[in-house]
């Protein structure tokens, strides 16, 4: 059964962390671009960050560029989104998504809340 499971999403204060994680099942996560997105209410959904399949390049949105790290542990298969430094603005459900490239996933997890207020 192929699957993407989110966690680590919460409640945290101006400032702080927080983890994701994204685990995946049917899937061989190093072969696929993998993306996290966030939606928030009233907004658009956003690509938080891309980490590309061929080059293992990183991209990230300019809101979150040395705050968020996004990475992967090939030995279980899993996605990670490290968030430091955390505002209110980053509320939002976040979601990993694969793809064959960047820009276009194909396949997505349930999505993770995360909220950030004081």
């Amino acid at each position: 059964q192929q699957q993407l499971v989110e966690s680590g999403g919460g409640l945290v204060q101006p400032g702080g962390s927080l983890r994701l994680a994204c685990a995946a099942s049917g899937f061989t996560l190093k072969t696929y671009a993998l993306n996290w997105f966030r939606q928030a209410p009233g907004k658009e959904r956003l690509e938080v960050s891309c980490v590309s399949s061929r080059s293992g390049t990183i991209t990230y949105d300019d809101s979150v560029k040395g705050r968020f790290t996004a990475s992967r542990d090939d030995a279980k298969n899993t996605l990670y989104l490290q968030m430091n430094n955390l505002k209110p603005g980053d509320t939002g459900v976040y979601y990993c998504a694969l793809g064959p490239r960047c820009g276009a996933p194909g396949f997505w997890g349930q999505g993770t809340q995360v909220t950030v207020s004081s």
